[in-house]
């Protein structure tokens, strides 16, 4: 008898640790992605703007300093 209570223990602390462990993954993934996700596009896509600026910039001064065919 006191084999099934042990394993029914057991078995209901395994259960609540895994309910603990879904609530805090979802938490985690709202907090990735109301807070995280967002900042990251925002910062990606600036960064782009300005590899794109500087990209233009070369292209600009490869087109000034072309060696002209002789």
């Amino acid at each position: 008898m006191a084999s099934k209570d042990r394993n029914s223990r057991t078995r209901s602390n395994f259960e609540d640790v895994g309910r603990k462990i879904d609530d805090d993954l979802k938490q985690i993934i709202d907090y990735l992605n109301g807070e995280v996700v967002p900042k990251v596009r925002t910062q990606s896509s600036s960064a782009l703007r300005k590899a794109a600026q500087q990209l233009q910039k070369l292209a600009d001064y490869m087109d000034e300093h072309r060696q002209r065919p002789s």
